[in-house]
C-alpha cells in the first residue's frame, strides 16, 4: 500500500471515529426535554461485574466517570421541574490491548436506570430501564487507556439515557392539573 493510500485510510478512520464521538453535540443547544432539570445524579454499583479479560476499574472510578457524563449531558437543561436519575452499573468490559487479526472483546457497559419526578414524589418508569452500550474505539491493535474508555462508555451511556428520555415527552410536559 502506498503512503498516500495509508494516509487516506487513516483520515477516513479518524473521521469515522470523530463522527461516533458521543460528546460532540454537547456544545449545541440541548434537545427538547420540556420541564426537565437535573436534580440528583446517583450512581451505584451494588453488584457490578467485570467480564473476564477486562481491565479492572474501581467503583470510585466508575462513579466519577458516570456522574461526570450525566452532569455534562443533563446539566445543560434548565427546565423548572427537578428530575432525579438513579443509575446502577451492573457489568462492564474495558478492553485490554487489541491484537490485530485476532478477535477480542470490545469495551461494553451495562446499566439500569430509573427516573424520579421530584414534584410528584414518584418514580416515572415502572420498570428500571436496561441500557447496554458498546464502545468500539479501535481496530488497529491499540485500545485507549482505561480512563479514556471509562469516559467514552459513560458518555455513550449518558447519550443513550437522553435518547430513552426523549421517547417519553409526557414525563416532562407541564403539569396542567397544578396550574
Amino acid at each position: 500500500m502506498t503512503n498516500v493510500i495509508k494516509g487516506l485510510l487513516a483520515c477516513c478512520l479518524a473521521f469515522v471515529l470523530a463522527a461516533c464521538d458521543p460528546t460532540r453535540d454537547l456544545e449545541d443547544a440541548p434537545v427538547d426535554l420540556g420541564q426537565f432539570k437535573l436534580g440528583h445524579n446517583i450512581v451505584v454499583l451494588p453488584k457490578v461485574q467485570s467480564l473476564p479479560g477486562s481491565r479492572i476499574a474501581t467503583n470510585e472510578e466508575w462513579q466519577a466517570a458516570m456522574t461526570g457524563a450525566i452532569a455534562d449531558r443533563f446539566g445543560r437543561y434548565d427546565g423548572n421541574r427537578l428530575y432525579h436519575l438513579g443509575i446502577s452499573i451492573d457489568a462492564y468490559n474495558l478492553a485490554a490491548i487489541d491484537v490485530p487479526g485476532i478477535p477480542t472483546p470490545k469495551s461494553a457497559l451495562g446499566l439500569t436506570v430509573t427516573i424520579w419526578d421530584d414534584a410528584k414524589g414518584k418514580k416515572l418508569n415502572e420498570k428500571a430501564k436496561t441500557i447496554t452500550v458498546l464502545g468500539v474505539f479501535s481496530g488497529a491493535g491499540i485500545q485507549p487507556t482505561k480512563k479514556v474508555q471509562l469516559a467514552n462508555l459513560s458518555a455513550l451511556a449518558a447519550k443513550s439515557i437522553e435518547n430513552w428520555l426523549l421517547e417519553h415527552p409526557e414525563w416532562f410536559a407541564p403539569d396542567t392539573a397544578a396550574e
